[in-house]
């Protein structure tokens, strides 16, 4: 497991790292393409249990989100993105639920299916889409480019030394009706190593922010990145799966791979208003 793991990691990291250097259009895309391949998966998982999600309802608003999160901030002010995606929010409830109601009729199952419809959505579509809108931060692409550096290799670090730091020292269960593996040594193994790569990384790409605002971006991504990940745990064992695909090898589905991120990107974007304005 550790092996594929690692081959996994040789053969998309330079992918990734090559698209975010050259910025949007090329991020955004990637992004977008993770959205649509990890709600596929979460509707394939919610499917097994017979419920019965809008799949095309699902993907495409799920590109809405993204679209918008690269497309409005560039061309309109913030009001105008919060309002956009306000009306998103808002057609994605409604919308889906009438294609509920008034064109199936499957019973009792119609408001599960439609509450897995609108969790697909906001999971990936409106979730991941705040990674689009930290590309887009504070100068452009090069700016936001070192932001998402500095995010998405920190949150690689917390899985990183948590899974290294649980595997030798790893003796007391965190959740172990939800994720057996996980382990309260390795928990905080992945609060130091989201400190540090925080601090290192802030610091060679030469981030203007503060020691305290770089410890407190760590904790948070250490916490939200454990977080992502029980949840997606959580979300694999009600639905009676181990993993949520078999796309990358060592992973799973790319549903694993993501759900570290997920919450991740939400944080620090949020971080940046704060600390930056």
């Amino acid at each position: 497991m550790l092996r594929q793991r690692v081959l996994s990691a040789v053969v998309f990291l330079p992918i990734l790292f090559a698209c975010i250097w050259f910025g949007n259009p090329w991020f955004s895309i990637v992004v977008a393409v993770a959205a649509l391949l990890g709600v596929t998966e979460f509707y394939s998982m919610v499917s097994r249990r017979g419920w019965q999600p809008l799949t095309f309802f699902g993907t495409l608003w799920t590109l809405f989100f993204i679209f918008n999160a690269y497309y409005t901030p560039q061309y309109a002010s913030d009001n105008i993105y919060i309002l956009v995606t306000s009306v998103l929010i808002a057609l994605a409830l409604a919308l889906s639920l009438g294609w509920m109601l008034f064109l199936r009729s499957s019973g009792e199952k119609v408001m599960v299916s439609w509450a897995a419809s609108v969790v697909g959505i906001f999971y990936m579509g409106w979730l991941l889409s705040y990674w689009v809108l930290i590309m887009n931060s504070y100068g452009g692409d090069w700016n936001g480019r070192d932001w998402i550096f500095l995010a998405l290799f920190s949150t690689f670090a917390v899985d990183t030394t948590a899974y290294f730091i649980g595997r030798a020292w790893g003796r007391h269960k965190m959740a172990p009706t939800v994720s057996p593996g996980k382990t309260w040594e390795g928990a905080v193994g992945g609060l130091v190593g989201a400190i540090a790569a925080v601090i290192v990384l802030a610091l060679l790409l030469d981030i203007d922010i503060s020691y305290s605002e770089m410890v407190i971006l760590g904790v948070l991504i250490a916490v939200f990145a454990q977080l992502g990940d029980l949840a997606e745990s959580k979300m694999k064992r009600s639905m009676g799966v181990k993993e949520a695909g078999n796309l990358i090898p060592g992973h799973g589905g790319i549903l694993d791979r993501l759900d570290s991120i997920v919450f991740t990107g939400v944080v620090v974007y949020y971080c940046l208003r704060w600390f930056i304005g």
